[in-house]
């Protein structure tokens, strides 16, 4: 009779190589599986619902129900029903944008650059109104642009406005609330990218015989242009499809795309409306995002 050696610790032997480099091949797609199922529960099978209820019957409703009938006429209809609306839409945001830009890439540069110890507070200053709700926000602004209020007082005493002018219940009320409450989402990114700029490469540019302005346009601009991608893109697609601001501060005349599908889905019950709408809006989002990464990412090799 053979007897076996004890092996001593009683621990099974280890794996082979070539398991270990398998699993941790698989690690990877297993941290992924939880973000997929959300997004396929959440995400995916609610846009396939809208789809589906995009190409019912319009003729359809809520008490005698809606019929599968691969309604593809429902698309142009919407286009020539609300057309000047989806326009309006990314006419407001684009304006809103470059309002945004032309406040908020000083301010992020400001307070990467140049803000020392009063950094920390200022970042703070540009979130805290994220603190409260949307909806707040919005109010404020229709009260501080009333008929009524200080600020219109005072633009008609300096003469700046007329005396039975105002700014609530007009396209720049719209733009500036568009402005005001989607500030932050472009002034973060930018903050982000020029703060990992390093000031000894604009002093290169000085030694260079460059101007300031050549020195931004050379050096600040481009090194910044990851967190101006992302931040437009942040700013972008929200205003686009938003209809809070429309509403309070705006009259019919201002209403947005967003206003439509409000409506659509609340009001009058026309689901296959709001949904072709929503999609129309989806895609067109996605043209204008695409085609503005494809020439943001020319311009960057250029």
């Amino acid at each position: 009779m053979t007897l076996l050696a004890p092996t001593g610790s009683g621990h099974p032997p280890p794996a082979p190589p070539a398991a270990r480099s398998g699993r941790r091949r698989l690690l990877p797609y297993l941290l992924l599986l939880p973000g997929a199922a959300w997004l396929l529960i959440f995400f995916g099978v609610p846009l396939l619902q809208l789809a589906a209820a995009s190409l019912y019957d319009p003729s359809g409703s809520l008490s005698t129900g809606y019929a599968m009938t691969w309604a593809f006429g429902n698309y142009p209809d919407v286009v020539q029903a609300y057309w000047p609306q989806l326009l309006r839409s990314f006419g407001y945001a684009g304006l809103a944008l470059v309002l945004a830009l032309l406040l908020g890439y000083p301010l992020a540069y400001a307070i990467a650059q140049k803000a020392g110890r009063w950094k920390n507070l200022l970042l703070v200053c540009v979130v805290a109104p994220m603190f409260t709700s949307f909806l707040v926000r919005t109010l404020a602004w229709k009260t501080i642009l009333s008929d009524n209020g200080a600020l219109v007082g005072l633009l008609r005493d300096v003469h700046l406005l007329a005396p039975d002018g105002r700014l609530l219940a007009t396209p720049f009320a719209v733009v500036l609330g568009l402005t005001y409450n989607f500030l932050p989402f472009l002034v973060l990114p930018l903050y982000a990218s020029l703060e990992r700029l390093d000031p000894r490469l604009l002093e290169a540019a000085t030694d260079l015989y460059a101007s300031p302005a050549q020195a931004f346009r050379r050096v600040t601009l481009p090194l910044s242009m990851p967190g101006l991608v992302a931040g437009t893109l942040l700013f972008f697609i929200p205003a686009s499809g938003d209809y809070i601001n429309a509403e309070l501060l705006g009259t019919p005349n201002e209403y947005m795309i967003g206003n439509v599908i409000d409506s659509a889905f609340l009001v009058r019950l026309d689901y296959p409306q709001g949904a072709a709408l929503s999609f129309l809006l989806m895609a067109a989002i996605l043209a204008v995002v695409f085609g503005y990464l494809r020439r943001a990412g020319t311009e960057e090799v250029l």
